[in-house]
This record gives structure tokens, sequence and C-alpha cells, in this order.
């Protein structure tokens, strides 16, 4: 078996073992990049010089988290060439654990989408069929990680573009709790929404990952001061008396029937596991999913006045006075979904709609925390789908920015109440396209998250049935 094949506590064990060295782990996944990059296209910059010299797990990092002297474009034209002064707080965590980075992964512009398809860049394909997409916008880490490109990845999720992706690739990746990991030196999508997280090919890399990751952090105001914690030690084979709730709602209209059965196969596999199940009513999906598009619309359109032509960034050639550097610059500079977010976000909170939208969107979301924290007094889980529907060929859904939307139907209330979720895959579909479970916890409770999601990994063995084909 070749290195790259491995997961990141097998490397360790070789590395303690002292059977590989560090710079073998590295040069097999440079090689990998090199012979599966042309197809995959999910890196924006390799970074080969400064991963060759580290000690660590090398690791690849969504390109809208800042690395000190390195480009990050988020892989739109306005700052295609932006070079950042400074280290991210994770970045900072990783340089501390010797770890090396391999690259910077591709994404939808600005962390906008949920395919990869709106990167200025490159349309990323997906490592189990080439004429799909790898899901977003963390669409380069997930198929990077399925790809056996890199070991194990950063990405970001404001509505679920770190569980999403993970589910089309077959690749397991956590959203932790609002605040669990700094958000300092992450390109701001919707400030009150976006949350780093570890991807990676299996539960037990993802909790040491989340290890190195998490903590407070005093440059982020919404960072959360709590109790530092080893997440391995959640990784216990048994979920007897674990109370898991199933939103029915998240089972209905629109979600695939083999998505549909594929999650109800695992549910089962937990109460023969010694799990309490129980059905429950939960309609929040629709009211969710307004919220999050009026409030991440409404942050992206405040975050993104920053790129004006003026400081950083692209400048258009063609003005003749400062209106038209603004103008030009942010239209020549910015794609087509960016601009619409900024003007949707923009109508809502101007004068006059304030009140009708953005206002009326912050009630609703308290309520959803409300009752999100009122379910989990009677829950130590919840189990859904993480999308709809296995991942859409390239093209099929980008012309229709509706239908897009829509894919975020089971991810975003986590955003919009904070809570923590995780994407497993639980099978695949007719097609041999893999199924994400999504496994939602408590706020904080992402080691009653790991117990369950590990529990299930070594029963059902998924890395060991299935893999990519790299069908074309």
């Amino acid at each position: 078996m070749n290195l790259y094949e491995l997961t990141v506590h097998e490397l360790m064990e070789k590395l303690e073992n002292k059977e590989i060295t560090p710079s073998e782990i590295t040069d097999s996944y440079l090689s990998r990049i090199k012979e599966k990059e042309p197809e995959i296209d999910a890196f924006i910059t390799i970074m080969e010089e400064g991963a060759s010299s580290s000690k660590g797990i090398p690791i690849g990092i969504k390109d809208n988290i800042c690395i000190k002297g390195a480009k990050t474009t988020c892989a739109s034209k306005i700052l295609e060439n932006f070079v950042s002064p400074y280290d991210a707080t994770v970045i900072e965590k990783i340089k501390a654990a010797d770890m090396p980075v391999l690259g910077k992964l591709n994404l939808d512009e600005f962390a906008m989408g949920g395919s990869t398809e709106n990167s200025a860049f490159k349309v990323t394909k997906n490592p189990w069929n080439l004429k799909r997409v790898p899901g977003g916008s963390s669409g380069g880490s997930a198929a990077a990680v399925a790809a056996d490109m890199v070991p194990w990845a950063l990405g970001s999720d404001t509505g679920g573009s770190i569980r999403e992706p993970s589910s089309f690739c077959g690749t397991v990746g956590l959203k932790p709790t609002y605040g669990l990991v700094s958000r300092y030196g992450l390109v701001a999508f919707g400030s009150s929404l976006d949350q780093i997280g570890p991807m990676t090919k299996d539960v037990t890399d993802n909790a040491s990952l989340l290890n190195i990751i998490a903590g407070y952090d005093e440059k982020d105001s919404t960072s959360a001061n709590v109790e530092k914690k080893d997440y391995t030690k959640s990784l216990v084979n048994d979920v007897k008396g674990l109370k898991i709730g199933v939103p029915k709602e998240f089972f209905g209209e629109g979600i695939n029937e083999e998505v549909a059965k594929s999650v109800k196969d695992a549910i089962k596999k937990f109460e023969e596991l010694g799990a309490t199940v129980e059905e429950f009513s939960f309609d929040v999906m629709k009211e969710a999913l307004a919220v999050y598009y009026i409030i991440s619309s409404a942050e992206a359109s405040s975050n993104l006045g920053r790129f004006d032509g003026i400081r950083y960034g692209y400048r258009t050639k063609n003005y003749q006075n400062l209106k038209d550097i603004f103008v030009n610059s942010r239209s020549e500079g910015f794609g087509d979904e960016v601009k619409r977010r900024i003007i949707l976000g923009t109508y809502v909170l101007s004068s006059g709609y304030y009140d009708a939208y953005y206002k009326k969107a912050q009630k609703v979301q308290a309520l959803l925390k409300k009752q999100i924290s009122e379910v989990f007094n009677k829950y130590d889980v919840l189990i859904t789908p993480v999308a709809p529907n296995v991942a859409p060929e390239i093209g099929a859904k980008s012309d229709n920015p509706m239908e897009m939307y829509l894919m975020d139907l089971c991810t975003i209330t986590l955003n919009i109440t904070g809570v923590p979720g995780i994407s497993i895959p639980c099978g695949v579909n007719s097609e041999g396209m893999p199924i994400g479970m999504q496994i939602i916890g408590k706020h904080f409770g992402e080691e009653t998250i790991y117990r369950a999601a590990y529990t299930f990994e070594q029963e059902f063995k998924f890395r060991e049935k299935y893999k990519p084909e790299f069908k074309r």
C-alpha cells in the first residue's frame, strides 16, 4: 500500500515505529499531487518548497485561510495576487505542530456556493466521478482528501461548506460549535456563521485535527473560552443508551429516496448497537433557509465592502475618477454569485427594508436557537441526511441559483444556531456515489458526536468497502 493511502493515525504509528520518515510521507503526497492534480483541479497554489522542510504530517488548507507569505485568493479575481502578511491562528497552531502545508485548495469564490463551480480559476472535479462536482464551498479540500492528495485538510463552513463536500466525496468533515475554533485569519463571508473545521479520511483523524486547531483566541472576539479537551478520548465504540432524535421533516419533500434510505439504514444500525431512536417533528428547514440567506448575504455585503480597488487586491485599469475605480474594480473583480449575494445583502440592510428583513431574520434566528436547545434537552444527538442528493454533474445546477441554494436545506440550521455537526459516509447510491449522514450535537457536544460517528464507522467500514474510481 502507498503511504498516501494511509490515514494520519496509521502514518503516525509508522513514524513512531521508525518504519518511515516525515520526508517520505511528504514526498509521497507531492508525487500523488503531480499525478492526480491535472484530473482533479483541487489546488490553487501548490507549496512544494515549504512542504519538504517540516517534520510533521502534511496538510492542505482552503484558500480563504491566511498563510503569511503565501497567496490567499479566496478563488476570486479580486484577490488573485494578494499575499497575506500574517498567519491565521489555525495556521500558527499547525506550524507549532510542525505540519507542512502542501498547498492552498480551491473553493467557491469567497466561500459562496455549494459546488466549487464558482471559483474564478478552475472547477474542481469529484474523484468518484470526474463529471460531477465535489460540493462546496470547501470542494478543493474534500476532493484532495478523497483523492489522497492530502492526508487531511482545513475547510470553512458557513452554511454546510465542510459537511456537503465531505458527503459528496465520501470523507469525514466536522463543523465545530461556533467559537470553538478561532476565525482570526479566515477571510470573512458571514461573520456570525463562519467556522473553520477539519476534513479527514476518518473519524479518528478528525478528532486529532480538532485537538490541534481548537482553543480560545483573544484575537477573535467571538472565540469561546471553554476548557481544552482531548477529543480522541471520546472515540469509544459504544452507543448503548445514546438517545438519538430523528427529525422527520429532514427526510421529506426534496430528499432523494436513495439518500433517505441509506441514512435510515444507518439509524437502524445505531438501534441494533443499543442506542434509543425516536422520530419527532422539527419543522425548521424553510425558516432556516430564509434566515440564512438574509443574514449571510447581509454580512457578506458588509464584509466584502473592503474590496474596493483602493487598499489592496484587483484594481481596474478602466477609470477616470474615484467612483469608476470602486464600481469597475468590483464589477470586474467579483463573480456572478458573489455579486448576487452582495446585492441581496445590501437590499436587506437598506433603509426601509432593514426591519422587514434583517431584523426579522435575527428574531427568527433567536427562536431557532431556543428551539434547538429544547430539542437537546431530550436527545443526545440528531441524525439527518447531509444533502438532499448525491453530487450532481458539473453544470447541472449552476444556471439555477435557487436549486443550488436548496442543496443547503439540511445543513444551514446548524450555522444559524451555532451547534456542531459531522458528515460521515454511510453508503453509496446505485451509481456508486457517496452518501453522507449528518450527526448533530448540542453546543460544545463534539465528544458525543465523535463517539456516535466512531461507533458507526467501526461497524460500517466504509473505507474498506468503497473507494473513489476516478470515472470519466
